[in-house]
């Protein structure tokens, strides 16, 4: 599968078949990105029902290619999500970010994500073990009267 190949090359970390078939299940909350024909960059998202009702997007992998950072492309890659969330009626976005990632905190932050929770001992087989829960809340567009 052409995802489990790219994912691959993106994250150290390899992925169950439950992944892809979220992945894919996500419609267009899942995207690759290519630069002169190559893939360089991928966001893979779930859908989620939250409790009491409403919907959020969870995102379980962004990440673009080390020599094709800094261009613009997990920035698109993010705000193509954002907006596609704002249309879709989806009250939150979020995702784990490794507590020592300071780029990918700063990042988020970037783009009005808040850190909302820490949880301990999240991953199994890298270290630091712990995660920050990383959230932004949609504002819908209000109905014009």
């Amino acid at each position: 599968m052409a995802a489990d190949r790219e994912s691959g090359a993106l994250f150290p970390v390899r992925y169950n078949d439950k992944y892809y078939a979220d992945a894919l299940a996500s419609g267009e909350f899942t995207k690759l990105a290519y630069y002169s024909d190559i893939c360089v960059g991928a966001i893979a998202c779930r859908i989620e029902k939250k409790e009491g009702g409403g919907v959020c997007v969870y995102i379980m992998t962004l990440g673009v290619l080390a020599p094709y950072r800094g261009l613009g492309i997990g920035s698109k890659l993010l705000n193509h999500v954002i907006d596609l969330s704002m249309k879709q009626n989806v009250s939150e976005i979020y995702l784990h970010v490794q507590t020592n990632n300071e780029d990918a905190i700063n990042f988020y932050k970037k783009f009005g994500f808040e850190i909302t929770a820490t949880i301990q001992n999240y991953y199994t087989n890298i270290t630091p073990p712990d995660c920050y829960v990383v959230t932004k809340l949609i504002s819908q567009p209000q109905a014009k009267k």
